[in-house]
């Protein structure tokens, strides 16, 4: 049947040309307008009859497509509405930390330090190095627009005095409005990936510090003080020893299944108990329930290094009771908090320093 088609359209294609040539020499004598003839019109009827062989041979792809149309979802199905992709704060506020650290440090005739993060003229009349920021840190950060942030940073300040010497001058906030060109994980406006910068339309502004915070609530509720004749405060101690100074192995107080990596190199040589609140709801019951029972714990502790200094440290233990004892099931990764328990914020109190009397270098500042 293909070989029939093919050698009919051969035909039909030899007698087309010649019918187009002589339709053509026929309409050479007229510069506009349309032509008619017979060859003409033989020819519209051969391309008629092309039409169809050509409807004909697109029969099965015209079918499959058919096929596939009738497999689409319909128009008045529901679609999944795009996702917005969330503009990501790290290169704004990374270099607002920067940009606050070089103002700080910045003095007269130093101006040009500035110039990476900021384009506008600046005069300064102080001295280079009258204060520097020894830690800086990104608190908060908003968009305001797509591209543009602001950002809010902490420095500790040393100030330098009179002796050369340098004050705690505490902790202080400004507020910084950067600019960003680039993709969304940038920071910038682009849904695509493009060339990454940022820059500060204007100086800093200094801010007052945020609110202070009361944390609400714990879920705990029971105080068992600093004593070790509890089971369950037992482990603990057993097991933050094992965890932070070494001594024994965390597999024998943890069950079975659960890994936990010791910090090593151990940074102390003794941990003692020092508090201890469960959810047990009876501070004198030290009974060790059936097994799968499990119970929650923070556990405060003071732990002395190799040097004989002691450090408090606080953490969150689940343990799970087996065979008559107390076993760590898991090292939480914040303590519990009770039901409906929210913040309350409180005034904020002005940091203190030390005055003239601080001596200490600053160190190099800390995005």
């Amino acid at each position: 049947m293909f070989r029939r088609r093919r050698a009919a359209e051969a035909d039909w294609a030899e007698t087309y040309v010649q019918d187009e040539s002589a339709g053509n020499r026929t309409g050479e004598d007229d510069e506009t307008g349309w032509q008619s003839s017979v060859a003409g019109m033989s020819g519209m009827a051969r391309l008629a009859r092309f039409g169809i062989w050509v409807v004909i041979a697109a029969g099965p792809l015209l079918g499959s497509a058919a096929l596939l149309s009738s497999a689409s979802p319909s128009q008045g199905a529901t679609k999944t509405a795009p996702q917005t992709r969330q503009a990501s704060d790290t290169g704004p506020s990374g270099f607002a930390q920067l940009f606050v650290a070089a103002y700080l440090e910045a003095g007269e005739g130093t101006e040009k330090n500035l110039a990476p993060y900021y384009a506008g003229s600046v005069a300064l009349t102080h001295d280079p190095g009258t204060r520097t920021a020894t830690r800086t840190a990104a608190i908060a950060s908003h968009e305001i627009s797509p591209g543009y942030w602001s950002v809010t940073v902490a420095a500790s300040i040393a100030a330098k005095t009179s002796k050369d010497s340098y004050r705690d001058a505490g902790v202080q906030y400004y507020r910084v409005a950067i600019q960003a060109i680039g993709p969304r994980s940038a920071g910038g406006a682009a849904d695509t990936g493009a060339e990454i910068g940022y820059i500060a339309v204007s100086l800093p502004a200094q801010v007052a510090a945020p609110e202070a915070l009361t944390p609400g609530g714990l879920g705990y509720g029971t105080s068992r003080g600093s004593g070790t004749s509890d089971p369950a405060t037992q482990t603990a101690a057993s097991f933050l020893n094992a965890f932070l100074a070494g001594n024994g192995e965390l597999d024998r107080y943890t069950s079975p299944g659960v890994e936990l990596q010791p910090v090593t190199p151990a940074p102390y040589t003794e941990v003692k108990i020092t508090d201890v609140e469960d959810n047990s709801g009876d501070s004198a019951d030290q009974t060790v329930p059936a097994d799968g029972s499990k119970r929650q714990l923070l556990v405060t502790v003071d732990a002395t290094d190799s040097d004989g200094n002691t450090f408090p440290l606080a953490y969150a233990l689940t343990l799970q009771a087996r065979a008559g004892r107390w076993e760590v099931s898991a090292l939480d990764d914040a303590p519990a908090l009770g039901p409906s328990s929210t913040p309350s914020a409180v005034p904020s109190t002005p940091a203190t320093t030390d005055g003239d009397s601080a001596t200490a270098s600053p160190s190099p500042s800390a995005p």
